[in-house]
Formats: structure tokens, sequence, C-alpha cells
């Protein structure tokens, strides 16, 4: 995004985790409180075995390749430099890695908000492929463990299913959070994937149902939790070019969205979003 500007969004207004306020759909290009078209919301799912995903995904899969231009366009960005970002002032950061996908995908995030002053943890993933409610036990520990040591509510940042994750998270524990900010995660269905993805969606299922003996059904806590209202303030970062995750799949009604350029395996090395996050983070959401 070269040479565009992003401002902070005014912070929107909660009361007893409600928020008053909706926010709208932004641009990279323009503030996220920007008057915009209204968005269009695809419709909910409850389990996997109801989806075939899409079939004919725009645009196609094999496009998920530019990450590499991305990152390359990452190295020379002045942002990965810190260069007009705000400090990070020592802010507790939680990262989580998407599906089927490990620490390793947000290791240069991760050191990118280091350098530039958060104090970052990744989420101690090694394979995102577990039931949903699996997952969040040893995820709300860390933001337990992480909100012990900082004393500061914790921004969580999330890839693809870990923005998803990263929403319930917040929903469970929002007195732990200060903020949730998902990358191409599909918030408002979380089955609406190409259909190699939601391939792996069955055979993680049926990896999860032999292993822990339970079906699907366990899940319906957290997709109820899903659905809810949002108890933090909440942003979701998407791009119309997502080869993985419909990027409608992004956008609700209650969650403030801002668009980017790329691909969905790059959002997590997209300068677009890094200038984003950069502008995000510091922001003072919430009231002590």
């Amino acid at each position: 995004m070269s040479g565009a500007h992003i401002e902070s969004p005014a912070p929107p207004q909660f009361h007893d985790g409600v928020p008053l306020n909706t926010p709208k759909v932004a641009t990279a290009s323009e503030p996220p409180h920007s008057k915009r078209p209204g968005r269009l919301r695809a419709s909910p799912s409850l389990l996997p075995q109801r989806r075939l995903g899409r079939w004919d995904p725009i645009p196609p899969m094999w496009l998920e390749g530019r990450f590499y231009l991305e990152f390359l366009r990452l190295i020379r960005d002045p942002v990965f430099r810190g260069i007009d970002i705000p400090p990070g002032l020592r802010k507790p950061v939680l990262l989580i890695p998407g599906f089927l996908a490990g620490d390793w995908t947000l290791r240069t995030q991760h050191d990118w908000l280091q350098r530039i002053g958060y104090r970052p943890r990744l989420a101690g993933l090694a394979f995102n492929v577990m039931y949903s409610e699996v997952m969040l036990k040893p995820l709300l520990d860390t933001l337990l463990a992480m909100h012990r040591k900082t004393g500061a509510r914790v921004s969580v940042v999330g890839h693809s299913r870990g923005g998803v994750l990263a929403k319930v998270l917040s929903h469970r524990k929002p007195d732990l959070v200060e903020q949730v900010i998902t990358l191409g995660s599909p918030l408002s269905d979380p089955f609406d994937v190409h259909p190699l993805t939601m391939a792996g969606v069955h055979a993680a299922h049926l990896f999860n149902a032999v292993r822990y003996r339970h079906d699907a059904s366990v899940e319906m806590r957290f997709l109820r939790d899903l659905k809810a209202q949002p108890r933090v303030p909440t942003t979701s970062i998407y791009s119309r070019s997502d080869g993985v995750v419909n990027w409608k799949a992004c956008l609700r009604s209650d969650i403030n969205a801002i668009e980017v350029h790329g691909s969905h395996v790059g959002l997590a090395l997209n300068p677009e979003v890094y200038r984003i996050l950069g502008h995000l983070l510091p922001a003072p959401w919430r009231q002590s």
C-alpha cells in the first residue's frame, strides 16, 4: 500500500461489553470510520457436514502463491522498519495461527511487533487442527498468563481460523482482552471456504472424532459464541482476492471491517496489514 495513509479509528463505545455504536466497513486507504456501502453477509451454517465449500471460488486458489511476492514487498516497505508507526509501549499481543498452520506462520509478524515495542506472544500451536473447544483451553491459559504478567488487557490477532478462535476467546474472557483483530477470518460463516480447505476440515473432523470420541456436536457452544455480538472491539481485515476464505464470510454487521489487497496466506505478511496493525494496536479502545 505504497503512500497510503491509515488513521486510527475513533474507539467504539462499549457498556458492559455491549457496543453502543456499530462501525462501518472501510478499505485500507481510508479510515475505518468512513461511510461505505452496505455490506454483504454470508448465511451462517452450523456443522461442517452441511457444507461442501465454494465450488466456484474467485480468484482461483493457485493465486495464493502470491504470498512470496507479498513477503518481498513487506521487507522492502518502510512499515517493516517501523517508519511512521506509533511505538508499541510494551503492550501485550497474542498471535493465533490459522487452520492447518502453526506458530511459524506468524513468526515474521511476531518479530516485527517486538521490534516496534510490543510484547507479542505466539499461541504455542504447532498444528491448528483440533476441535475448537479443545484449542480454546490452552489459549485461555496463555491469555490469563499474559494478563497476569503484564497487568494489562491483551490484544488478540488471529489469522484465518485463528481469528475465529480469537473472537470466541474474547467472548469467554472479555475482561482480559483489549481488542480482537482478525485476518481473513470467516466470522459470519466458518465453513464458507474453498473446497480443498473444506476437505481438510472434514479430515480434521474425522481425526478429532476418533481421538476424542465425540462428533462435531461438541462445537455447538463454540459456534453460538462465534455468532454472538462481540463483547470487545473487533476488527476484521479481509481481501476480495482471498483464494481460501470467501471474503463475504469475513463481514458482519456488528464488526468493523477493513479491506486490503492480497492473498489469504499473505495476510500474515502483507504490508497493508502491518500498517493497519501499527495504527489499531496502540489505540485506547477501552477504558480501564
